[in-house]
């Protein structure tokens, strides 16, 4: 199972990527293999602030429809739109293209609170 180093992660299985006052937020390799087949993914938050555990979307697959929690609060700023025609790069690229949304970091702080790689292999 594929968890980059680079990366903080969730107890939700969300990871996080920070770039400056930016982060992009994804669902990790672990959770895309116990949904399966991912058919859509619903972000209707673009635009809100949005706190840490509040939900920003959802993700659909083949067996079973799942919330997406904010790992750290901000604002959406971006979807990826390639989801919307290619729902399944989740599930082929989870920590490239198959990123879910871009947000700019209300409380770089909450950041530091996620998982490190090591920790989150422990929780698996």
């Amino acid at each position: 199972m594929n968890v980059p180093e680079n990366l903080k992660y969730t107890k939700d299985h969300e990871w996080v990527r920070v770039e400056g006052e930016e982060a992009f937020i994804g669902v990790t390799d672990f959770a895309q293999g116990e949904l399966g087949d991912i058919v859509f993914v619903e972000v209707e938050t673009e635009g809100e602030e949005l706190d840490q555990e509040e939900v920003f979307g959802t993700i659909e697959a083949v067996k079973t429809v799942s919330d997406m929690f904010m790992p750290v609060g901000g604002e959406v700023l971006e979807f990826n739109e390639k989801l919307e025609d290619a729902p399944d790069l989740i599930n082929s690229d989870p920590y490239g293209d198959g990123w879910i949304i871009k947000i700019k970091l209300a409380d770089t702080s909450e950041v530091e609170e996620l998982l490190s790689a090591e920790a989150y292999k422990e929780l698996l």
